[in-house]
Formats: C-alpha cells, structure tokens, sequence
C-alpha cells in the first residue's frame, strides 16, 4: 500500500504576546545583497545599451504584435497570474511533499532574521537585478529555455535541497522568460518575482514545516 507523503501544515511560530516578528536592526547579508542586486542591475542595462538597440526592459521581437499599453497591460497581468500560481504552488509542496518541507527547512536560515523592510529590500532589488539580466538581456540573446536554464544554476546553495532549488528557480524562470518573450514587456516579470519574493521570504521566516529534522529532533514538551 502506497504511504501517503502529506504532512501537516507548516507551524506558525508564535510568542506569548503574538506572532514573532524579527527585530527592527540592520542586517549586514541582507545589506550586502541589496548592493550586489543594485550592481547586477547597471550592469545589465549598461550591456544592454551598448550591444542592441532599446532598453533591456523591453524585447525586441516579441512573439505577440502588441501595442505598447496593451503589451504592458497583458504583461502585467500575465505576472500576477504567475505570482499567484508560483506562491500558491508553493504552499501546496511544502504540506504535501517531503522534498518541499526539506527545501523549505534549508531556506529557512536566510529568511529567518529578516524584518520586513530587508524583505521588501531584498525582493524589490532581487526582482530588478535577475530580470534585467536574465530576461531583458539575456532572454533575446539565448532564448528562453537557456536563460531560464542560467537563471536556476545561479541559485546554488549548499544541503541536500541544491538541486531541487536549482530545478525549481528554471520552472519560474522559464515562466517568467515566456512572459516576457511575448508580450516584449518587463513589467509583468518584475511584478511577478518581487511579489513572490517578498511573499515567499516572509513565509520562510514566519513557518516552520511540521515533520523536519530540526523539530524530530526537539526534546518533548
């Protein structure tokens, strides 16, 4: 008989007086990180300027013959789709599947000191940094599959979950270069990773997954 891989819903970690929220301080990785999104982001425009003609927020051949308006409105919207699906998709692994509560459990480190100025921080600048490097520059040069392929081997990180994150950023990435291949706007991808972002890293700090190593291995209360 086949064993169900369901877990129980992720526990919300809470103090006597409330949900725990992170203190108001200055965190120097998260610091770190903004500048280097900041630089990845002139980096990529700068190229994009010298090597084509237009900006790297827009494709030059997109697969639809859109006006400008309504290629950013269909962007635009084609984003928050993909937010809601990627952040609801996300919720749904993590309860239903053992590789997600580990993938989650080895996230955790890098969300769990964050307040929610260095979330926004982070997932404003992350969001405009990879977009106008992945998609804006190199999604017109390589395609979408490659770009994507990129975009998921720039998410290393060490454990046992390197893989499945690396697998899991090509999926988004490859959503996000479609929408942008289309419409030829960057507004829609930008939207869509700075809210899943911001979203994801806020569910990683507040959620511990229920049936993780760490909490097998807490004394019993």
């Amino acid at each position: 008989m086949r064993r169900s891989t369901r877990g129980p819903a992720p526990r919300r970690l809470t103090l006597p007086n409330g949900p725990r929220w992170s203190k108001p301080r200055i965190n120097a990785g998260a610091v770190r990180a903004a500048i280097a999104y900041g630089a990845l982001s002139a980096v990529a425009v700068t190229i994009a300027l010298v090597l084509r003609d237009g900006p790297a927020w827009e494709h030059p051949t997109p697969w639809l013959e859109l006006r400008k308006p309504a290629a950013i409105a269909l962007s635009a919207l084609l984003g928050l789709v993909l937010a809601a699906v990627v952040i609801a998709a996300t919720r749904v692994v993590v309860v239903r599947f053992d590789w997600g509560r580990r993938l989650h459990r080895d996230l955790r480190p890098m969300a769990r000191d964050l307040s929610l100025g260095h979330i926004l921080m982070l997932a404003g600048l992350s969001s405009l940094g990879e977009e106008l490097l992945f998609r804006g520059l190199l999604t017109p040069a390589i395609g979408v599959g490659l770009s994507a392929a990129l975009f998921g081997l720039a998410h290393q990180m060490s454990g046992p979950s390197r893989w499945v994150w690396v697998c899991w950023a090509v999926v988004i990435g490859v959503g996000l270069g479609s929408v942008f291949a289309a419409t030829g706007s960057l507004v829609g991808p930008l939207l869509a990773h700075a809210i899943m972002n911001a979203v994801n890293l806020a569910y990683l700090r507040d959620n511990e997954p229920r049936g993780t190593d760490d909490e097998k291995a807490a004394p019993a209360r």
